[in-house]
């Protein structure tokens, strides 16, 4: 029986991995709490068992001095069995644990193996089960039975029935494992991810930088022909990736991070980490994307806090922060309303101002002008070429003349 112990050890030792002293343990505290069954042990009394790795003889000795009346090969073959198992079972539950605690943060690929309501069970190479919880899977993503799929180990818990491994597919740093795996150049370390912001399933934006001049980040990720980058879409089921040049300057890190959006200006406040982005008015909804989800990634992926306006917007803002300048204790309703009073003042004006005011321009012209309805700048700014020069005496080039000129004076009011 002892020489058959230590062929079974050596043999769990081969296939599970379990290191042979530590299976040695297991079987000494296995044998002592048969052998404490068989002996009579006094409370001041200290029991050992030990076993040769060797040879396989079992040795038991009470307070130092060797039990010889007892038949340990009975006792291994019996009552000790079950313990025996049992020790074996836990010791290579531990030696799972600690392999995969060791892995946290790692890439894994297994299969999946069964679904458990919402969470899906994941064989991990006939090693282990690692459970895919509802909260860390892609959103909308579709999986099936037998299908190989990758994973994160976000945590490692130790239970009862064996060490739980919790995987994710949704946290960000799955697609940054995906892009080590996919690309040597991340890999060897040559080009570094510096930042990444995610939406699960609809788009990741990341920033890579070179650390080598005649290498280039965003090339070495996408790929030949795409190929490196359509990898990784197709296992994320579709999502969208945004490869951006890291850059050291803040204003054109924020450009790259914002595309396919055009940006018009940068203002920059570094105290607060804040940055007010002037875009065009075609490009605002490009640029906050759909439901603030581009604005709201670039934001997160540079670590600024990102306000996308136009420049009209940024304009009617700064006029009502300086009413409020001048009127402290005013609320921002009340600002608004004066805003509004001003700009019908400014515009009931414009409409007053009378075409005497045009330089270079006869009497003559002037009536005809009036006898024409044009009473007051406002109607020479807004009118059409063509209804001006069907006044007598004004041609196309005069005509163009007086329009700016009214433009000129009104902006001036």
């Amino acid at each position: 029986m002892s020489k058959e112990l230590i062929a079974i050890i050596e043999q769990i030792e081969r296939e599970k991995g379990i290191k042979k002293d530590v299976l040695v343990k297991a079987v000494e505290s296995a044998l002592l709490s048969a052998v404490k069954r068989v002996v009579d042990v006094k409370p001041n009394e200290r029991l050992e068992v030990k076993l040769d790795p060797e040879t396989g003889k079992i040795t038991a000795f009470r307070n130092n001095e060797q039990i010889t009346n007892v038949d340990f090969g009975r006792i291994a073959a019996s009552a000790a069995r079950q313990v025996i198992i049992q020790r074996i079972r836990e010791a290579e539950k531990e030696v799972v644990y600690d392999e995969f605690q060791g892995k946290v943060g790692e890439l894994v690929s297994g299969t999946v193996y069964r679904f458990e309501k919402n969470n899906i069970i994941i064989d991990l190479l006939g090693k282990a089960e690692g459970l895919l919880p509802k909260s860390e899977q892609i959103p909308g993503e579709q999986v099936r039975q037998g299908q190989r799929i990758r994973a994160i180990i976000l945590e490692v818990k130790k239970e009862n029935r064996g060490p739980q491994i919790i995987l994710s597919r949704k946290h960000p740093n799955f697609v940054k494992k995906l892009f080590e795996l996919e690309v040597p150049e991340i890999f060897d370390k040559t080009v570094e991810i510096k930042s990444i912001s995610r939406q699960p399933g609809e788009r990741t934006k990341i920033a890579v930088w070179s650390r080598d001049d005649k290498v280039d980040s965003v090339g070495a990720c996408v790929g030949m022909r795409g190929g490196r980058v359509k990898n990784i879409v197709n296992e994320l089921s579709g999502e969208k990736i945004d490869i951006v040049r890291y850059n050291d300057d803040i204003k054109e890190y924020i450009k790259a991070a914002l595309l396919p959006a055009q940006v018009s200006e940068i203002r920059l406040d570094k105290a607060n980490k804040h940055a007010e982005v002037i875009v065009a008015d075609d490009q605002l909804s490009l640029a906050i994307g759909k439901h603030g989800q581009n604005v709201r990634l670039a934001s997160k992926l540079v670590g600024w806090e990102l306000d996308v306006r136009t420049r009209a917007m940024a304009e009617q803002e700064a006029m009502q922060k300086k009413m409020q300048q001048q009127t402290p204790g005013v609320s921002e309703e009340e600002s608004k309303q004066e805003l509004k009073v001003e700009e019908t003042a400014l515009t009931e004006k414009a409409a007053q101002l009378t075409i005497d005011s045009l330089e270079g321009i006869g009497k003559k012209i002037l009536q005809n002008l009036e006898t024409a309805g044009f009473k007051t700048l406002q109607d020479i700014a807004t009118a059409d070429i063509n209804a001006l020069t069907s006044v007598k005496g004004i041609a196309e080039t005069k005509a163009k003349k007086i329009i700016a000129q009214a433009k000129k004076l009104l902006g001036k009011s």
